[in-house]
């Protein structure tokens, strides 16, 4: 496995995504934090099959709203009941602040404090599951990480997804 990633790497040196990863497991990585591109933490609901879930995420370099790009923590809710929204909103806007934009199903905090760091993830992803009742899972982007780089940071090889381009 080692050898097709370092493959895929020289090749390719551009983007790597993680999935699948717990809060504890986030808390412990370790990394540039100038290389993290985006983070998602998703939000499921019990039971799992009626797919009632939102999910809180960062680009860093904003997310796409018409014709600009929006600075600051958004998220998007799928099956969940619009009169559940202004919690989600409150709480967020309460840790992070932000003007509150609307489109679709995302909701923008423009101008919100923004968070990159494995521990501060986490104790979000934490936070959302009690306040919540939720279970969640987070996906990590990342530019550019050296082999040696996930291989120190504790990056399970089992939860990387190559993003192909350059």
């Amino acid at each position: 496995m080692e050898f097709i990633i370092e493959r895929y790497q020289k090749k390719h040196l551009s983007k790597q995504r993680y999935w699948k990863i717990t809060p504890d497991e986030i808390e412990n990585f370790v990394y540039s934090e100038g290389k993290l591109l985006n983070w998602e933490i998703k939000c499921t609901k019990e039971p799992e099959d009626e797919a009632r879930f939102f999910g809180v995420f960062l680009y860093k370099n904003g997310t796409p709203f018409d014709y600009e790009s929006v600075k600051g923590i958004t998220y998007f809710h799928n099956n969940i009941p619009r009169s559940e929204l202004p919690s989600i909103t409150k709480f967020l806007q309460e840790k992070f602040n932000g003007k509150e934009m609307e489109k679709g199903e995302r909701i923008f905090l423009k101008g919100s404090k923004e968070i990159y760091s494995g521990k501060e993830i986490a104790l979000l992803a934490r936070e959302l599951e009690k306040k919540f009742d939720t279970k969640s899972v987070i996906t990590l982007e990342f530019q550019d990480l050296s082999q040696e780089e996930m291989k120190q940071g504790g990056f399970p090889e089992s939860k990387l997804l190559p993003i192909p381009g350059k």
